[in-house]
C-alpha cells in the first residue's frame, strides 16, 4: 500500500473539502474520506464475498464485500466503483444500482461509504494481490456466520442494511 496515495476529504453529503494521504486517513485522525462498495449477487440470489489479503492495512484475512475501495483524489464515485471492480475481480460491464450512503467509523478511520449492488451473470476472477480468494455465499450461510469474527465489522454492519435489496434478488435460503 502506498501511504502517500492521495484521498479526497469530504463532508457527510460527499462534497470534497480537501485531501489527505492514505497514511493520514488511516492514522487514527479519522478524517472523513469516500469509499465505494459493490455487492455482487448471482441469479440464485447468492452474494459474492472476497477474503482480504493478509497484506491489507485494515482487517487483513477477513471476508468482506465483493468490491471495496477508496475513491482517489480527483476521481468520481462511479469511476472508482468501475475501477475497483475491474482491479479486484476483473468484473466489467455491470449495471450498478445505488443502495445507500453512510458514515462508517472504526478505531483507525472514518469513511463515507457509497454502497451499490448488481446482479452479475459472469464469474469474478480475483486479483490475488488484492484478494486471497472469493466465492458466492448463500444468504443463510452469511447469517449463520455473523458475529463469529470471520467477516469485517464493516461488512456485518452493511449486511443488515442490505436486507431490502437481498429480497429483490430472489434470495435462496437453502444451502
Amino acid at each position: 500500500m502506498n501511504g502517500n496515495e492521495l484521498f479526497p476529504l469530504v463532508d457527510e453529503e460527499g462534497n470534497v473539502t480537501g485531501s489527505a494521504t492514505r497514511a493520514y486517513c488511516h492514522s487514527g485522525a479519522k478524517p472523513l474520506h469516500p469509499v465505494v462498495h459493490l455487492h455482487i449477487f448471482n441469479s440464485a440470489g447468492e452474494l459474492y464475498l472476497q477474503k482480504r489479503s493478509e497484506h491489507k492495512d485494515i482487517q487483513p484475512g477477513k471476508w468482506d464485500t465483493a468490491v471495496g475501495g477508496h475513491v482517489d483524489f480527483g476521481e468520481e464515485v462511479y469511476q472508482a466503483l468501475f475501477r475497483e471492480a475491474r482491479e479486484e475481480l476483473g468484473v466489467e460491464g455491470f449495471k450498478p444500482v445505488f443502495c445507500f450512503r453512510y458514515v462508517f467509523e472504526s478505531s483507525v478511520e472514518r469513511e463515507l461509504v457509497n454502497s451499490f449492488m448488481t446482479i452479475y451473470g459472469g464469474t469474478p476472477s480475483p486479483d490475488l494481490e488484492e484478494v486471497t480468494e472469493g466465492r458466492f455465499w448463500n444468504i443463510a450461510e452469511i447469517r449463520e456466520n455473523i458475529g463469529k469474527g470471520i467477516f469485517t465489522p464493516n461488512f456485518e454492519a452493511e449486511f443488515g442494511r442490505l436486507q431490502p435489496f437481498i429480497a429483490r434478488t430472489g434470495e435462496r435460503t437453502e444451502p
